[in-house]
C-alpha cells in the first residue's frame, strides 16, 4: 500500500512497485491522477487497485487499511509517503488550525493508518511500515515549528512501533530526503530557484531507495535513513 501516491515520491514508488510486478494499492485525495496513473500502468500490462483517502481523518484512514487489505488479500508493506506544509510556518503568521493540519496529515494520519493494519500484521507475523519523514526531522531548518514537530514525531512512532512490534516480525523504517524537487515547493513562502531544484533529488530517487528498503530480506532491519543531495 502507498499512501500519497498521487503526486511525488508517492507516485514514483507507486510505478517502481508496480512495474516490478508487486500487487499496488495506489491510495491519495485526488481521484483523477490515482485514475490516471492506473490507466498509465494499466497499459504497460501492470494493473493496480487504487482508492481515494484523506490522511487528516481517522476514519479515511481505518476505511483506507480495510478497503487495501480486502482488495489485495493482505499487507505486507506499507509506504506513507503523504504530507503537506504551508507558506504560514513561522511563528509570527502559525496558528492553531494551521498546526492541526499538519500534525493530521503528516504524524496522526501515519498512527491511525499504522493501528488499522497492526493487528493483522501480528496475526500473519510479518509487516513492514516505511515512513517518509525528511531531513528537517532530524536537523533544525527553517521549514517550520509544526512540520518540524510533525516530521520529527515520526521517527518516534516507528521507533516504539519497531520496539514493541519486532516479536511479531513487523519493522519500520523511516526515511529521510533532504530537498526533492516536488509539488511542495509550493508551499514554500518563497519558492527555490531554478537553480537549487537543478541540484535537488527527484522523487525516483527516493523511490528507488524505498524500493530497496523494502527488498530486503526480513532478517535485515533499517530504522532510519537519510538521502540528500551531493550538491546543497
Amino acid at each position: 500500500m502507498i499512501v500519497g501516491a498521487s503526486s511525488g515520491i508517492g507516485r514514483s514508488t507507486a510505478l517502481l512497485f508496480a512495474r516490478d510486478g508487486a500487487k499496488v494499492y495506489a491510495s491519495a485525495r485526488r481521484e483523477d491522477r490515482l485514475a490516471a496513473m492506473a490507466a498509465e500502468l494499466a497499459g504497460e500490462g501492470h494493473p493496480i487497485h487504487f482508492g481515494t483517502s484523506d490522511a487528516g481523518s481517522h476514519e479515511s484512514m481505518e476505511k483506507l487499511a480495510a478497503d487495501a487489505t480486502q482488495a489485495l488479500g493482505g499487507i505486507d508493506i506499507v509506504i506513507y509517503a503523504t504530507g503537506t506544509n504551508t507558506p504560514d510556518r513561522a511563528m509570527t503568521r502559525l496558528n492553531r488550525t494551521i498546526w492541526n493540519e499538519l500534525i493530521e496529515v503528516n504524524l496522526n494520519g501515519a498512527f491511525s493508518l499504522t493501528a488499522a493494519l497492526l493487528p493483522a500484521m501480528r496475526m500473519a507475523g510479518k509487516g513492514h511500515f516505511i515512513y517518509v519523514s525528511s531531513i528537517s526531522g532530524k536537523l533544525a531548518d527553517v521549514s517550520g515549528a509544526a512540520y518540524q514537530a510533525s516530521k520529527r514525531g515520526m521517527l518516534g512512532l516507528a521507533a516504539a512501533i519497531r520496539q514493541e512490534e519486532r516479536e511479531h516480525g513487523i519493522r519500520t523504517c523511516v526515511v529521510c530526503p533532504g530537498l526533492v524537487d516536488t509539488e511542495l515547493m509550493e508551499k514554500r513562502p518563497v519558492k527555490p530557484t531554478a537553480e537549487t531544484l537543478g541540484k535537488a533529488l527527484q522523487p525516483e530517487d527516493v523511490a528507488e531507495l524505498i524500493y530497496g528498503i523494502a527488498r530486503l530480506h526480513p532478517r535485515v532491519a533499517v530504522p532510519e535513513v537519510e538521502i540528500l543531495p551531493t550538491v546543497l
